[in-house]
């Protein structure tokens, strides 16, 4: 019998060593499971995102534009020339002086043309002298024809000769005209009003025929000439409004297209557009100019331009769900202007997703997202 109780007692302690075997083994892999949960945590990946470096896609009416570029000139501007050569006289504008149109600008010293009119005048006296001549003989000759007292022949030569008299008064009287004509030219006058943009010669120069003395503007009309490709002049057209950038100005200025040209330029194959300056107050001819016209409008789901990433075969942006990103594949459609940021329209993507921006960068898929500020994505 005490035999038996040994037995049972030492069954029982082997019971009691083999429980707690098993309790410290369990014991000791919980701790491993939980050690190697805590370092795949700090393994993985997780980056910190603030507010600015998030936006929601949204539904949007996107105004369609097309960036255009070029110089701004005057509707205006005309060249004063020299029509009569000779010494340049009387010439005191410069440049930024206000003219009025026909106004003096400028003399060429008519001497030489003075002296050709008075010529042309003293041969039309000449002619006219000639003619008197002529008249008389033909009226003798006539008178004595109908007396029978000399031949027809005669008659025809003497109105022959009355007829070239007549003709070469007639010629003398044109070249006192042009002499008249360019007696006025050596006046140089402003063809426009505006302002002096360049002054090209100088007092007591000797100019020649149709040289350049000064260039006028006017600043009250001044357009954009912008060179468009040939896919994109397309969508043009005119009425269309456009906001531009003058470079010097902190204002936008509003324009509109008011010409188109119908040919291509040879070589470039662009197109040139012209647009009217709305407000030209404080700009100059010369400027450059940026800006977009407006070409239409479209609606639907859009995100900035610059978060749609295209590292990838296929266009897509980041979304961070469930606290991690996600790289959501989609279909760029229309682009336009909003809160000052171009926006495109994007297929695939619902409404209220957050996505995240351009300038974070590449993110791998998966990556877990912390934010620095409360917000709910």
């Amino acid at each position: 019998m005490k035999r038996y109780w040994k037995w049972l007692l030492a069954a029982a302690l082997v019971a009691v060593v083999v429980i707690g075997g098993w309790r410290a083994i369990g014991a000791r892999r919980a701790v491993q499971v939980a050690a190697a949960q805590q370092a795949a945590q700090r393994a993985e990946p997780s980056v910190e995102l603030a507010q600015a470096d998030v936006v929601k896609a949204e539904q949007r009416e996107l105004l369609r534009g097309l960036p255009i570029s070029g110089s701004l000139r005057a509707v205006n501007s005309a060249f004063v020339k020299a029509r009569i050569p000779g010494e340049l006289q009387g010439l005191v504008l410069r440049e930024g002086d206000a003219v009025q149109a026909g106004q003096v600008v400028a003399r060429v010293d008519p001497i030489e043309v003075r002296a050709r009119m008075q010529q042309a005048q003293e041969q039309a006296d000449a002619a006219r002298t000639q003619i008197d001549i002529a008249q008389r003989q033909f009226d003798n000759n006539k008178a004595l024809v109908d007396q029978g007292f000399i031949s027809r022949s005669a008659l025809d030569t003497s109105q022959s000769s009355l007829a070239g008299a007549q003709a070469t008064h007639k010629a003398a009287l044109a070249a006192v005209d042009m002499a008249r004509k360019a007696l006025e030219d050596a006046v140089l006058r402003a063809p426009i009003s505006g302002i002096v943009a360049q002054r090209l010669a100088q007092p007591g120069e000797r100019v020649a025929i149709d040289a350049r003395v000064i260039e006028i503007v006017d600043l009250g009309r001044l357009e954009m000439e912008a060179t468009l490709g040939g896919a994109d002049s397309v969508e043009v057209r005119v009425g269309q409004s456009a906001l531009l950038q003058v470079e010097g100005s902190p204002r936008p200025v509003a324009a509109r297209v008011v010409r188109i040209n119908p040919s291509a330029q040879a070589g470039s194959r662009s197109v040139l557009a012209y647009l009217a300056i709305a407000d030209t107050a404080g700009l100059r001819q010369g400027l450059f100019a940026q800006g977009t016209i407006a070409t239409g409008s479209a609606s639907g789901v859009a995100v900035p331009l610059s978060a749609v990433r295209t590292d990838k075969p296929a266009p897509y942006v980041q979304v961070v769900e469930n606290n991690r990103v996600v790289h959501k594949p989609v279909e760029p459609g229309a682009r336009g202007e909003a809160d000052k940021e171009t926006w495109v329209g994007v297929g695939g993507l619902s409404a209220g997703a957050v996505v995240v921006r351009g300038h974070v960068g590449p993110l791998r898929e998966g990556t877990g997202v912390k934010f620095s500020r409360s917000m709910s994505p």
